[in-house]
């Protein structure tokens, strides 16, 4: 007999998504009429940027859900995501991000699926302007304890590759008392995820079924207040 949630939130929170700005494939519209058919409270994009591209591509990003508030039952959010930079950087261009309309700033952890650069996630989790530090593959607790001291939260996922340290991502955060959320790094339509499959999802990766509207719902429900 399969396992199935029987208790969890019956509406979604993405925190992580990509449209054609970055490497998605969706306008920013059609992918909150998608996300308003799963069942979505809020959908946060969070375009790939750098020094190249952050002041042009987040302020595109937050005239755009200015544009399209309103018209669908899922809030459109403005966010970025820090990829790939420099840890140094990360303060810097994470209120750089927030200047520039930003209300979720994530950084592009450690995964195991790409090189990113040794430090990245201690600069991420150190840093107030930061929301989530994504994917952040074999964290070490005292990084995620410095993340749950600073209001940063981890992420796990339902993306390739980025998912294969889930399980260790939720042991840690436990262990620690850092704050979770679950994403999908969505590129694609089909990357969203109904409600009863995200809670699939965290159970899959630890979660018991009494802490579901914990992860799925109360984190980035305050994520998305406190900004």
């Amino acid at each position: 007999m399969v396992r199935r949630p029987k208790r969890f939130p019956k509406r979604r929170y993405e925190l992580h998504a990509h449209t054609y700005l970055t490497d998605g494939e969706l306008l920013p519209a059609e992918f909150l009429r998608r996300a308003e058919e799963l069942e979505h409270e809020a959908l946060v994009f969070t375009e790939h940027v750098d020094p190249s591209n952050l002041e042009d591509t987040v302020s595109r990003l937050a005239e755009a859900c200015d544009a399209l508030r309103g018209y669908y039952r899922t809030e459109p959010v403005p966010g970025a995501e820090l990829t790939h930079v420099p840890p140094d950087l990360i303060p810097e261009l994470a209120e750089e991000a927030r200047d520039n309309g930003a209300r979720v700033v994530l950084v592009h952890g450690e995964t195991p699926a790409e090189p990113v650069k040794p430090g990245t996630n201690e600069a991420a989790a150190g840093c107030d302007a930061v929301d989530v530090l994504a994917h952040p593959g074999l964290i070490d607790p005292e990084t995620a304890r410095m993340a749950s001291e600073n209001g940063v939260a981890l992420e796990i996922t339902t993306k390739h590759g980025h998912c294969l340290a889930n399980g260790w991502v939720v042991r840690v955060a436990l262990e620690t008392d850092a704050e979770l959320v679950l994403n999908t790094d969505a590129h694609l339509p089909e990357d969203l995820l109904k409600p009863e499959e995200a809670a699939t999802v965290a159970m899959g990766a630890g979660f018991p079924e009494r802490m579901l509207k914990w992860v799925l719902e109360k984190v980035p429900r305050k994520i998305l207040k406190k900004r």
